[in-house]
């Protein structure tokens, strides 16, 4: 038996703080929903903080994943008529980890109190994005929720995929930047100097690019605790800049401004508005309402701002596409295909079709890099050895031919 330090809110609404003795906490959350407590924050007593804690929390948070597998899950549910309570109670059951079981068993305890599902969800917004929770409560205003739980499944894949592979594309060469300069540094500060005192103490006539290697290796093996803190501080200071509000929209902009790098950017934004609006607009959400929360979760400070201005145009009575085309971050094809979804009304299979595009160009593009960036960086890499080499070993060669 362990022991659970609970807060929670019991039926008449009081807040109720406490300790429980259970075997493990999904049946410590189980007992206190008997006694009608909604949980609120359940742990085990004396838990501190540590690394370990830490660690562990990693592994149990709640991925996309997760996220993904239960929309599948609930949709399967729903079209063998089970109803949302069991179905959640199934799924917090079922659960993975811990942590998404704590929280499905919320969500069924607020569901049985008599909260909608996608007022359930909204609790959790850790969990659920905006955009989820809205497609949910249009899907119970128009009776079709397995549908709904069906398009968030694959819309979350689809993002989730085009995401994933344009990421991995850029973890192979930054690794081989960071290596690359972290042996450089090894080389200009352990080995160069050695090579330095030889070559100065015969007194021989060194070439330029040797003298200016050996200038570069005496200044980084004086300094080199004075670099590191200076390189410290500069990722510092740019992590903290990053994180406020200028300097997302400052560093998503110059983003976009790298070749090849910032088109892939931009075709994921641009594949993730048109999905996010063709999703909800085939769900029966009204068009201002679908681009409020596409702003909020297309995750790209620049796309943001735009479909914000273009959502204040839009309530103000311009069309979506004139608003759209005053923006250069979008291509003139897409507010085109916009203009003809107005005036045909076909707006979300127009968008769908563009959505598909935009992920194919994609795909596309990060092939297309990774097919540039092996070659590239392997000449660029050889390069930079090469001269390192010559400048070092040509002088040598060239004292040892003197004898």
């Amino acid at each position: 038996m362990a022991i659970f330090e609970y807060t929670g809110i019991d039926a008449e609404g009081n807040e109720r703080q406490g300790t429980i003795d259970a075997v493990n906490i999904d049946l410590a959350i189980a007992a206190l929903q008997r006694r009608s407590i909604v949980i609120s924050k359940i742990d085990p007593a004396g838990k501190k903080a540590s690394l370990l804690n830490f660690n562990v929390s990693l592994f149990n948070r709640v991925t996309n994943a997760d996220i993904v597998m239960i929309s599948r899950q609930i949709t399967t549910l729903f079209e063998a008529q089970v109803s949302a309570l069991r179905a959640f109670e199934l799924l917090a059951a079922e659960a993975r980890t811990p942590t998404l079981a704590a929280k499905l068993t919320e969500i069924t305890s607020d569901i049985q109190s008599g909260s909608s599902i996608s007022m359930a969800l909204s609790r959790h917004p850790d969990m659920f994005s905006p955009f989820y929770v809205s497609m949910v409560r249009a899907g119970e205003e128009s009776g079709s929720l397995d549908k709904t739980f069906e398009y968030l499944a694959g819309y979350l894949d689809r993002n989730y995929e085009m995401v994933t592979k344009a990421r991995n594309a850029l973890v192979y060469p930054a690794f081989i930047v960071v290596t690359f300069i972290a042996v450089m540094i090894l080389m200009m500060t352990v080995i160069v100097p050695h090579l330095s005192d030889m070559l100065t103490d015969t007194g021989q006539e060194l070439p330029i690019y040797t003298k200016a290697v050996i200038g570069l290796s005496d200044f980084m093996s004086r300094y080199i605790l004075l670099i590191l803190v200076v390189l410290g501080a500069s990722v510092a200071f740019f992590i903290n800049y990053s994180r406020t509000e200028n300097g997302k929209t400052v560093l998503a902009r110059a983003r976009l401004e790298i070749p090849a790098v910032g088109v892939i950017y931009q075709k994921i934004a641009l594949s993730r508005i048109a999905d996010n609006l063709a999703t909800m607009l085939k769900s029966g959400i009204q068009i201002l309402h679908a681009l409020e929360i596409t702003a909020s979760v297309v995750g790209d400070p620049v796309y943001e701002s735009v479909i914000n201005e273009a959502t204040a145009d839009v309530k103000s009575g311009m069309p979506l596409s004139e608003s759209l085309r005053k923006h250069r971050e979008l291509p003139g094809i897409m507010v085109a295909m916009i203009k003809i979804g107005e005036e045909t009304g076909s707006m979300g299979p127009i968008l769908d079709t563009m959505a598909k595009f935009y992920r194919r160009e994609v795909d596309g593009a990060v092939d297309t890099l990774i097919g540039l960036i092996e070659p590239l960086m392997i000449v660029i890499l050889a390069l930079g050895v090469a001269f390192l080499l010559a400048a070092v070993l040509l002088p040598i060669y060239n004292i040892a031919a003197s004898f």
